[in-house]
């Protein structure tokens, strides 16, 4: 298997394989503190995880071309050809799904130029990062899991009660919106809830519209809200 491995690359100038999984680690751990950086500075408008997670695959795509150029012009030209291919025939509204398709085109031209040992290490390394930024949820920024929206009809004053039952479902409740209408009849509320158990999110919604001034409840799921 050592031997497969080592001469498993049959183009020109062969893979060095301890040089390419430590410039593919380095390429992650740079990727990994840039993207750690990122969410703790992040002031814009809106905060996109999947943005984040491709900090950390991109430096390993580029360290892959850049390993499979190998100072060869015409490998360099068709690169180019490949990505223009990408860019201007396809629309990707997914930063992720961009860096996906990027890995692929980069195995593919690893395959194509038969460095088949970069490719299978680079696929397996670029495969494992990927599901770690799943299985880790890397780059959420969420401290709730729900999104609920109601109208209170009673008195402002009278809000301590929806707080106390609120405490009993949520280890964490923030009123993230009120408004009263200019009647003052109705006060719109929207509150983030960090659920003690989410899987009774349904029981939640059940016992607070029989709350007496509880009226037009309306929930969402944090993850479907464009991440502020």
């Amino acid at each position: 298997m050592e031997q497969l491995l080592n001469f498993g690359d049959t183009a020109p100038i062969p893979t060095d394989i301890p040089t390419l999984l430590i410039a593919l680690l380095l390429a992650f751990l740079c990727g990994q503190l840039i993207a750690w950086i990122y969410m703790y500075t992040h002031t814009g408008l809106s905060y996109s995880r999947t943005f984040v997670s491709s900090l950390i695959i991109l430096p390993i795509t580029v360290a892959l071309v850049m390993m499979i150029l190998d100072n060869n012009l015409v490998t360099a030209f068709s690169l180019l050809a490949v990505f223009a291919i990408v860019r201007f025939r396809n629309v990707l509204r997914d930063t992720l799904d961009t860096v996906y398709i990027l890995s692929l085109i980069v195995i593919g031209m690893a395959c194509g130029t038969q460095k088949f040992t970069t490719a299978l290490i680079g696929t397996f390394v670029a495969s494992f990062v990927m599901m770690y930024i799943w299985y880790t949820n890397f780059g959420a920024r969420q401290r709730y899991d729900l999104i609920l929206n109601l109208n209170w009809t009673r008195p402002v004053s009278a809000l301590q009660t929806l707080d106390n039952f609120l405490k009993r479902h949520a280890l964490k409740s923030k009123l993230a919106s009120q408004h009263t209408t200019q009647e003052g009849s109705v006060t719109q509320l929207s509150y983030r809830l960090l659920l003690r158990d989410p899987n009774r999110k349904q029981e939640l919604i059940d016992e607070i519209n029989k709350i007496s001034g509880v009226e037009k409840v309306t929930s969402m799921a944090a993850e479907d809200e464009s991440e502020i």
